[in-house]
């Protein structure tokens, strides 16, 4: 066994856990770490691909800003944190866990009967430079597009904010 192969085991675990973790804990704030996890072990899994400029985007985008964004939006609406006992969790938990586990082997069983086929060569040549070339040529309209939708989504959570304040207020 590889020190490589160590460590996307160790990654995958921690980014399983996080997934699970996040859907099981019923405290937000909880939930956010579980969360946090989840992304930098993502990260971490991109390090591994020699994706070192994708792996900072995904710390800095996901684990930073995203995170950020939704606990504030949490945090500035009102939420009930009351558990729900009975037959109904227990058997939700036993559906999620054997859901889980179903889409795990057919995962498996899919990567293991994958055929990657040759090795490629210039793949981690100037990975940042290739990717920034991409971006502003052939992907120009999509990226502008993206940055308008969220500049929307943004505004439209504003405006929701202040209206339910004012509904409050009165």
């Amino acid at each position: 066994m590889s020190g490589e192969y160590l460590a996307f085991l160790g990654l995958a675990l921690v980014a399983i856990a996080g997934g699970v973790l996040m859907l099981n804990v019923t405290k937000v704030m909880h939930m956010f770490v579980a969360l946090v996890f989840t992304f930098i072990s993502i990260a971490g899994l991109y390090v591994l691909l020699s994706a070192e400029f994708v792996a900072a985007v995904q710390v800095l985008i996901y684990s930073g800003a995203i995170t950020i964004i939704m606990l504030f939006g949490i945090m500035l609406t009102r939420h009930q944190d009351e558990e729900k006992e009975g037959a109904k969790s227990a058997w939700r938990k036993w559906l999620t866990a054997l859901a889980v586990f179903a889409f795990g082997a057919v995962v498996y069983r899919g990567i293991y009967h994958l055929d990657f086929g040759g090795q490629a060569t210039h793949l981690h040549e100037k990975n940042t430079e290739q990717i920034g070339v991409a971006l502003y040529s052939k992907y120009m309209i999509p990226f502008e597009i993206t940055s308008v939708i969220l500049l929307v989504a943004l505004v439209g959570a504003i405006v929701l904010a202040k209206k339910e304040d004012e509904e409050v207020g009165s």
